[in-house]
């Protein structure tokens, strides 16, 4: 397999993986940034109660429940991040599983592509794409239900004020949201009941269902209820406050992601049009590509069109992450 070849796979590799991810990371860009404002804030908070966070409590019981060998290898640097957002994604699997699995697939991806091409950089580019599958899978479902857990919020809120105004205390009201709210939420509010209900108090037990889902929506709510816990007044009002806050900024995301669809659209025909081009002509006319690709000043322009070709699509995407 020629070089040019080559180049072109890793280019449509790379193209399609960076526009992937534009999909699947949330339009907004603030994002990633609320999600660290909000860790150093709970960081805050857990010092100021003097005590550990709930998934460091959370942490220690689940390496006391495995094996000597798991329990070492649960505790190697990156594996309580790696299981944190295992969790987060809804994943059962361990985090040393998650990275057994990537360095199967990796060497197995490496063998079996570079047996069939019989080129090292084929067999490179499989080992890397074997090794990212795992992880992007989980970060691809982390992100899916992080997007379902802000739709099912304002719902799941509804339901806790009417419970509330109906007379039950707040520990009941978390169970009736368990029984009444569909997944994923409604594992969140089980977990915040059976906090509470073990001895937790509750504002732990809401600060851990932030620490699993770390959004600016589920901050709002969390908030919401702690402060009503410690300043008083009618929580009812409150959540039914919030409730039309969170909907209508939810209402607004869906919106701007609407507004936005063209450039998305645009920015997939622009990144693709080469890469069908380029396919079309190796197809319809096999000899005319190899004037390019055989050639030592044709080779060097294949890789600066995939180096501009890829900071097009960093830019475009760039352009689609609209700060709110």
């Amino acid at each position: 397999m020629s070089s040019g070849i080559i180049v072109f796979i890793l280019l449509v590799g790379g193209t399609v993986f960076m526009l992937t991810m534009g999909l699947i990371v949330p339009t907004f860009g603030d994002q990633r940034r609320t999600q660290k404002l909000l860790k150093r804030r709970l960081a805050g908070i857990e010092n100021e109660l003097g005590g550990r966070s709930v998934a460091s409590v959370m942490r220690e019981k689940y390496l006391r429940d495995l094996s000597p060998l798991e329990r070492q290898l649960e505790s190697l640097p990156g594996m309580e991040a790696l299981a944190n957002t295992i969790e987060q994604g809804g994943g059962n699997m361990l985090a040393h599983q998650l990275v057994v699995l990537a360095v199967f697939l990796s060497v197995g991806g490496a063998i079996a592509v570079g047996g069939l091409m019989h080129n090292l950089l084929a067999a490179v580019a499989a080992a890397g794409i074997g090794a990212a599958a795992p992880f992007f899978k989980i970060r691809y479902a982390r992100a899916q239900r992080f997007a379902k857990l802000e739709e099912q919020l304002p719902d799941a809120i509804d339901v806790l004020r009417r419970a509330l105004r109906a007379g039950h205390p707040l520990s009941a009201c978390l169970k009736l949201v368990a029984e009444d709210m569909p997944q994923p939420m409604a594992k969140e509010f089980e977990l915040a009941f059976a906090d509470i209900n073990y001895g937790n108090d509750v504002r732990r037990a809401f600060l851990g269902m932030l620490e699993r889902v770390p959004s600016v929506t589920m901050m709002s709510f969390v908030t919401a209820v702690l402060v009503q816990r410690e300043t008083g007044g009618n929580l009812a009002e409150v959540l039914d406050q919030i409730s039309r806050v969170v909907r209508g900024r939810f209402k607004f995301f869906r919106k701007v992601r609407t507004l936005s669809a063209e450039g998305r659209m645009s920015a997939w025909v622009l990144a693709l049009v080469p890469l069908v081009l380029f396919s079309l002509i190796s197809i319809t006319s096999p000899d005319y590509l190899p004037v390019l690709t055989h050639d030592p000043t044709g080779r060097k322009l294949i890789m600066a069109a995939v180096g501009l070709g890829l900071v097009g699509v960093l830019w475009i995407r760039k352009l689609l992450r609209i700060e709110v």
